[in-house]
């Protein structure tokens, strides 16, 4: 019965395998400027444990609405029951409390949003500009599309509660990809500018401007400069596309740049940040001015360590080795000075 069912599971996984063979096949488009590297054996078994890893969070998402539903009916009971148990000049009086609660609530919301406009309006004018190029959504499954449209709703909700915003622009906002961004709350309301042309058609008077972020640029980003308008990847791919933003800019003859991670940071696992990292590591600079503190306020713990860390230990390691071959050599020196007749035999060599 083991064997039957761990037969029946080898051959599950090998038909979600041969699907996303097939689904890697049928990509078209710019694809054939940039061809799909094939996804081997181990990349496959990563992508299918994604899948299964966004399934799981998918029906924890639905089981979390569901405990919140039945959290704001409990609430609503024992207020209810607190009401009918207490006399009517009481109830009114806790009433007119909770309106008032609520009143002031309301109108400290209201105060918040007004400074958020304030800020994004601003940042229109002076702040720095930064792209996220939709230009790739025909090189993604739909869910990936509408794990990229909550990257970006997160990006925008980041850059309103930052202190010092970006001024961010959509390029490409067309297709699956418009059609799905325009599924988020609120959307046609949000201060960023939305293009459905590309960023060198919409920005064809700045290009010499131009900036791509990609982790295959050989030009370190040490600051940035309010000049510049930094171009951000929107591409969720699980490392199908390697080196395709970095083309791209190339072959659109504007620069390049690569975030300074490696200056303060060992990646541990994976060295692919998502879209609202980035934008958020930004962010976290133009505040701060300080790249350390930035990558480690954005990227999770477990992506990272100390380089400076492993350094040091690494050094350690080297000074204790050198010490110790240098005892040993000493020791073997002495051995020999003391009897000669020994030179040679294993024993002194110990």
């Amino acid at each position: 019965m083991e064997d039957g069912e761990q037969k029946d599971q080898n051959t599950e996984e090998e038909n979600e395998q041969k699907k996303l063979e097939e689904k890697g096949q049928n990509t078209s488009g710019d694809a054939s400027s940039c061809p799909q590297q094939p996804l081997s054996k181990s990349a496959k078994k990563k992508l299918l444990k994604q899948q299964k890893f966004e399934a799981k969070k998918a029906e924890k998402k639905a089981q979390m609405k569901e405990q919140k539903k039945r959290e704001v009916e409990r609430k609503r009971k024992e207020w209810q029951d607190t009401l009918e148990s207490i006399p009517e000049e009481e109830r009114m009086k806790l009433i007119e409390a909770r309106k008032g609660l609520r009143k002031e609530r309301m109108e400290k919301r209201s105060e918040e949003k007004e400074k958020k406009m304030e800020r994004l309006t601003q940042a229109k004018e002076t702040g720095q500009k930064i792209v996220i190029d939709l230009e790739f959504s025909h090189l993604m499954s739909p869910n990936e599309i509408n794990s990229l449209c909550q990257q970006i709703m997160y990006c925008y909700a980041v850059n309103g509660k930052s202190p010092v915003p970006a001024y961010l622009l959509l390029t490409g906002c067309d297709g699956d990809m418009g059609s799905q961004l325009l599924r988020l709350p609120g959307f046609d309301k949000w201060v960023m500018e939305k293009e459905s042309r590309s960023y060198i058609e919409a920005l064809h008077d700045q290009k010499c401007n131009l900036v791509y972020l990609t982790a295959d640029s050989e030009t370190v980003l040490d600051e940035l400069d309010i000049n510049k308008i930094y171009i951000v990847g929107g591409l969720v791919d699980r490392n199908r596309w390697k080196g395709i933003t970095m083309k791209k800019a190339q072959d659109q003859g504007i620069q390049t740049a690569r975030l300074p991670i490696g200056s303060y940071l060992k990646m541990s696992s994976s060295q692919v940040l998502t879209v609202n990292q980035v934008i958020e590591i930004l962010l976290k600079f133009m505040e701060t001015k300080d790249w350390k503190e930035s990558f480690f306020q954005v990227i999770p713990q477990r992506k990272r360590f100390e380089a400076s860390s492993r350094e040091d230990e690494e050094e350690t390691t080297a000074e204790g080795e050198t010490k110790d071959r240098d005892e040993q050599l000493e020791s073997k020196k002495r051995c020999v000075e003391v009897n000669p007749v020994l030179r040679g035999i294993e024993e002194c060599n110990n």
